[in-house]
């Protein structure tokens, strides 16, 4: 086999991204290290992306371009489709709308090596409006002195900066797909709980995000959800690391609002910004009292099991309802005795708004 092809395939999920599958297929197609094949599935776009997709095939400069079709289910079924379609030792994940650098696989693939890490990841480019700004995930890989802390408490790996060893994503049961966002958050945090297992971020530029109208990361309220739903299933595993867990918890709670109150006060959505800062110390309080209480989390194969319609908020058990009714109570109960504390300061707030 020519020295510039490597065991590795890509994986890419397609909906609706008949302008732009080819810039990304060609990025694949232009590295210095090729990888053996691309796997694409279309998730149930109706644009011509299959046929732009298989346009490309006489492209790919001896990459071998594999491409399938399936009924929309989300990015995150795709990628299971294509990781089961996959038939090398190593996966490389990248959207239909973004794009590698050409050395991006000859770089990681150097680094995996020296590492012998289970998932490697690098800084990229995200791109919106046309202007770009650094993902520096590297800088905050490194901080702390547990990698696996610093990226649960405010980490961020770029889905298409990942390679990975298939049968560690697979151990692990691919990606959630009853989770609506941060899927790919999620799997590198049950890939990588394990105590002893490596992982890198490395501070190279290799990659392009780009952001479009209506993408999952522009869905704010949508990530904080699960976002917070993903903190609290994935806490267990920082029990007897570096730090204390419920002070990971905590930071990893305050840092997913601070964004998405950054986020909303970007839009000029200043009601939304103040909502979001409010609930954020019933959140903190919930989640403490979720981390004593919950049992670890038992997560389930979704590579070998149908995508579930079941959304987090739905899918919550008889245990996380009494909990949640147990924090309303408490917080109402706190409210009751403020007004009645401070009843002299209270009675003619209330009667100026006409409540009392």
């Amino acid at each position: 086999m020519p020295p510039e092809f490597a065991a590795v395939s890509v994986i890419i999920p397609a909906y609706r991204a008949a302008g732009a599958i080819a810039r990304a297929l060609m990025s694949v197609a232009a590295q210095t290290v090729k990888p053996i094949e691309v796997v694409v599935v279309d998730d149930g776009s109706n644009d011509g992306t299959f046929e732009a997709a298989m346009a490309c095939s006489e492209h790919m400069n001896g990459v071998r371009l594999k491409v399938f079709r399936q009924a929309n289910q989300g990015a995150g079924a795709a990628r299971n489709r294509a990781i089961g379609e996959a038939d090398q030792p190593l996966v490389a994940f990248l959207d239909a709308d973004d794009e590698w650098l050409a050395e991006k696989l000859e770089r990681s693939l150097k680094r995996l090596a020296e590492t012998d890490s289970v998932l490697v990841a690098h800084n990229g480019w995200i791109v919106e409006d046309g202007s770009p700004t650094l993902i520096d995930g590297a800088r905050r890989f490194g901080e702390g002195v547990d990698p696996f802390v610093a990226l649960y408490r405010k980490g961020y790996i770029d889905t298409c900066t990942v390679l990975a060893r298939r049968d560690a994503v697979i151990a692990a049961g691919g990606f959630d797909t009853t989770l609506a966002n941060a899927q790919d958050f999620e799997l590198w945090l049950a890939m990588l709980a394990e105590p002893g297992t490596r992982f890198e971020v490395f501070d190279d530029v290799l990659s392009r995000y780009h952001v479009t109208p209506g993408s999952i990361m522009s869905n704010t309220a949508g990530r904080l959800r699960c976002c917070l739903e993903i903190a609290h299933r994935h806490a267990p595993a920082l029990k007897g690391r570096p730090g204390f867990a419920v002070v990971s918890l905590w930071f990893r709670v305050i840092a997913v609002h601070y964004e998405a109150v950054r986020a909303y006060r970007g839009k000029g959505r200043w009601a939304a910004a103040g909502k979001t800062a409010a609930e954020m110390p019933f959140q903190l309080l919930f989640q403490m009292l979720a981390f004593i209480f919950q049992p670890r989390h038992e997560r389930r194969n979704f590579l070998a099991q149908p995508s579930s319609p079941t959304g987090p908020l739905e899918s919550m058990n008889d245990k996380e309802r009494n909990l949640a009714f147990f924090l309303w109570a408490w917080v109402g109960a706190v409210l009751a005795a403020y007004l009645y504390l401070f009843s002299d300061l209270a009675g003619p707030i209330l009667r100026a708004l006409g409540l009392a």
